[in-house]
């Protein structure tokens, strides 16, 4: 009923589409302007609230009133009384929308139900979204109403770096007492973890070798920048001086920093050092834990050293510990770049007989090698599996067949989504039309750019030159076109001469 009244008041509003009083409220409903935005455990609900599809409804509703005091008036008479959690799981539901967002906070506020949850979750997304200007009213007037916002600055200080803006996220550690909240070691290695993980380790060292007298170099600060330069960068460079200053300041490697260091070694393929560290590791008393396992097993699968390989994962198990999925992915990944696509099917079998699922990334390290033909049967026990494809998965088969050359077979994948209801969006618009015009396929290409644009995506004016530039330059494989070829020959149509 609330809706529906709702539906007859905006038929009479007289600016349905803004609210004058508070602008942030536009919808923009154009497909290519919606922010996909990645998952932060830390901050996602556990379930969504029954009432959380009406809620969303309702606020699509009443954001298309003039004013936002109308919006709010027609949310109170909605006869829906929020809590914490209804609130948490729409914000969460509107994650990408984050206009309709705020307003459901707002909708919270007035009801007196936001809590240290709400606050954390919404900073999350607005500083997502790169909204932090709005992020800071919400968090002052918060803690004017005196809920924790201690967890919302170390969100803060996330999201800063994560949108590569290191020094608002060292400021951001530096106002927390403004809030009457102390920046201590938790703090701290929050933000340290935060300019590593986004690859700011620079800023990162620098601000520990600062802050040494307030806040001692220890194991864990080193191990943060130790992983930053060894999983985030992969600099082994780098790691190695890490681990050698911490060597000259006195501090004691433990299995976390021997961990980072032959991960990285794993990464750069350098067997050698990871055996070293690995027996080095064991003589001083730190038991190897699945991640080194993990990542030996990797490397010497990387060396042609398969067997040893799995006389490895025997001992894992022999430890006690059990394989993961990234377990069986250190062997697979590297067979297949090396085209060993029987001893990668063998580890699959094995992965399944363990009763371990394979995941999607697992599938497609398979798929980046396969040809057509065993492109199809991978995607075939994909969907047997329950783990996609998804449109990753297109993206990664077209730009496979793309560098191969292979234009029927991207043409044939592009058609072959459908079957597995997969809808195409603007990047796989864009790597078809760019891969067909490049290739020379250019009734094809400009074909499904006007598809493309026909389905309200927006224009890629580089793209769009290539078109008409390739159109000039090269003929269309499907259409004999008179003229210069690649190199700049011709044919004379007249004379039936070759021109240089």
């Amino acid at each position: 009923m609330a809706l529906h009244a709702l539906t007859t008041r905006l038929r009479q509003a007289t600016c349905p589409h803004v609210f004058r009083s508070l602008s942030i409220f536009h919808i923009s409903t154009l497909p290519f302007f919606s922010i996909q935005i990645r998952c932060d455990p830390d901050v996602v609900p556990e379930k969504s609230d029954p009432q959380e599809s009406t809620v969303v409804e309702l606020l699509k509703q009443v954001s298309l009133l003039p004013t936002e005091a109308e919006a709010m008036e027609s949310l109170k008479t909605s006869g829906i009384v929020p809590n914490g959690d209804l609130i948490c799981s729409v914000v969460w539901a509107l994650r990408e929308e984050w206009r309709l967002a705020v307003l459901a906070f707002k909708w919270g506020d007035e009801w007196g139900c936001i809590d240290e949850k709400v606050l954390n979750l919404m900073t999350w997304m607005l500083g997502s979204h790169g909204k932090f200007s709005i992020a800071w009213c919400l968090i002052r007037d918060s803690h004017r109403s005196s809920v924790d916002t201690r967890q919302a600055m170390l969100v803060m200080i996330d999201r800063y770096a994560a949108a590569n803006n290191p020094t608002k996220a060292i400021w951001t550690f530096h106002v927390m007492e403004k809030f009457r909240t102390a920046p201590d070691e938790e703090a701290y290695c929050a933000l340290l973890t935060a300019l590593c993980k986004n690859g700011n380790i620079e800023e990162a060292e620098e601000f520990m070798l600062l802050n040494k007298k307030l806040f001692p170099l220890g194991t864990e600060s080193f191990n943060i920048i130790l992983n930053g330069w060894s999983n985030v960068t992969v600099d082994v460079i780098e790691a190695k001086r890490v681990w050698r200053e911490m060597s000259r300041c006195c501090i004691t490697p433990n299995a976390t920093s021997y961990t980072h260091m032959i991960c990285c070694f794993s990464k750069v393929s350098n067997l050698f050092d990871c055996l070293r560290l690995y027996d080095e590791m064991k003589k001083r008393g730190w038991v190897p834990g699945l991640e080194v396992y993990n990542s030996l097993i990797y490397v010497l699968t990387r060396e042609n050293c398969f067997s040893e390989a799995l006389k490895m994962l025997e001992k894992l198990k022999e430890e006690g510990l059990h394989p993961n999925h990234a377990t069986y992915d250190s062997m697979i990944r590297p067979l297949c770049e090396a085209k060993k696509l029987d001893e990668a099917r063998a580890v699959l079998s094995s992965m399944i007989g363990d009763n371990i699922q394979p995941t999607i990334e697992t599938y497609h390290s398979f798929l980046e090698v396969t040809s057509f033909e065993g492109t199809l049967e991978v995607l075939s026990m994909m969907r047997k599996a329950g783990v996609g494809p998804t449109g990753d998965t297109f993206l990664l088969i077209l730009e496979k067949f793309f560098k191969l050359s292979q234009v029927e077979n991207a043409l044939r994948i592009w058609v072959e989504m459908r079957q597995y209801e997969i809808v195409p969006v603007a990047p796989h618009y864009l790597k078809v039309v760019h891969g067909l015009a490049t290739s020379g396929y250019l009734i094809k290409a400009k074909e499904i750019y006007s598809e493309m644009r026909a389905k309200g995506f927006l224009d890629d004016p580089k793209l769009k030159k290539l078109l008409y530039r390739t159109a000039r330059r090269k003929k269309d494989r499907r259409e004999w076109h008179a003229g210069e070829d690649d190199r700049g020959a011709g044919v004379n149509v007249k004379k039936g001469t070759i021109l240089r």
